[in-house]
């Protein structure tokens, strides 16, 4: 395997996770980010960080869904590397619906009914009545008649995930293996041209090993990838001690999928609208309201939470809502697209990065439908 010089640009999850897993592959890393560490303006500190790829698979397409099957399989690996724990259950997701949204439910559930059947290796979608929603979720109840069980299915927290990527860059860096380079917006042609022309000197890289520009600044890429655009989501952040649901439960709504992902130490993140704006102001009164009657709903016991966050965030998306991997001529490669789906994907992502910067080969990116387009 050949060692390269990486300037990975974006410390976002994505950015991350790529410049800690080249470290730890022999690559020498310099990380630039435009903000500081706690890095305001990016989506992964207010997302849920589920990882559903059957309940994904009702929006999405199966391509993504098998890139979620991946990453689901790769993040306990990933986690047991880094120098903090991180928050990570599989116990599945759970989908409830009211009266009113019997017909949505039934074709909601016959959507990943054919999914499944399309992509069998994902655990099978499981109908539940009363009783065995009661067994399952005993403080839900007698609140709803009818419920479906998607088995397997996870979540991370992503805020310990990102301290505990920091604290693995901030390790690498005092070793002498990655530079971190905080405030500091980076254009990737221009640094590009730097590298190609000798005036980018990094004592720490690899001397004569080939350099690569990565961009990894998701929405923040935009004045040089006129086709992203972003998609609005606004999220809530309560803590309801009296509340106890043990996994993602997400609610059918008649706009648009709400979830509710109970994190530690009675934490909730609940979300998220889908709105095609890139309007960043503050969340609006009638999503904030949808999203804590839908709460309510769910369990009377959010009444009495707290709100102690809420969070707009653009979805860094393509035209086709689907991520994709350029190498756009030696040296340059973008990641971006990923949309909604960050957590889900990330890992898979990661290891097909890794896979044409080592090998320049397209294997695992072909296996999932991952499109990477390369210079021809």
């Amino acid at each position: 395997m050949n060692k390269t010089n990486c300037l990975v640009i974006g410390a976002g999850l994505l950015g991350r996770t790529l410049a800690w897993r080249l470290v730890l592959e022999g690559h020498r890393v310099s990380l630039f980010e435009a903000n500081g560490p706690e890095i305001p303006n990016a989506a992964a500190p207010v997302a849920a960080a589920m990882l559903a790829p059957l309940a994904e698979s009702a929006i999405t397409e199966l391509n993504v869904v098998r890139m979620g099957q991946y990453s689901l399989e790769k993040w306990p690996e990933l986690l047991k590397a880094l120098p903090h724990p991180v928050f990570f259950q599989r116990a599945g997701t759970l989908i409830l619906w009211h009266p009113a949204d019997a017909g949505e439910a039934e074709r909601f559930a016959k959507l990943l009914e054919r999914n499944h059947a399309l992509l069998p290796s994902l655990s099978a979608p499981q109908s539940l009545d009363a009783q065995g929603l009661s067994r399952l979720e005993p403080s839900l109840a007698n609140r709803f008649e009818r419920a479906l069980f998607l088995p397997q299915e996870g979540q991370l927290d992503n805020r310990e995930l990102l301290a505990s990527l920091l604290w693995a860059l901030e390790g690498q860096e005092a070793q002498g293996s990655l530079q971190l380079h905080w405030h500091r917006p980076e254009d990737p042609l221009a640094l590009l041209a730097l590298v190609k022309s000798g005036e980018f000197k990094a004592p720490h890289f690899h001397p004569g090993a080939p350099t690569w520009v990565i961009d990894c600044r998701g929405f923040g890429a935009k004045p040089t990838w006129t086709r992203l655009r972003g998609v609005r989501g606004e999220v809530v952040r309560l803590h309801a001690p009296e509340v106890t649901l043990s996994r993602p439960t997400r609610l059918i709504h008649p706009r648009y999928p709400i979830y509710i992902a109970p994190k530690e130490k009675g934490i909730f993140v609940i979300g998220a609208t889908e709105i095609e704006s890139e309007d960043t102001s503050p969340s609006s009164v009638r999503s904030t309201l949808e999203l804590l009657s839908a709460a309510y709903s769910v369990h009377p016991g959010f009444a009495e939470g707290r709100v102690l966050e809420m969070n707009t965030q653009l979805r860094p998306t393509l035209p086709d809502n689907l991520p994709t991997i350029e190498v756009q001529e030696a040296g340059l490669m973008r990641i971006n697209g990923l949309y909604r789906h960050g957590f889900l994907i990330t890992p898979l992502m990661v290891d097909c990065a890794l896979e044409w910067l080592q090998n320049q080969q397209l294997d695992l990116a072909q296996s999932v439908g991952l499109h990477v387009s390369t210079p021809t």
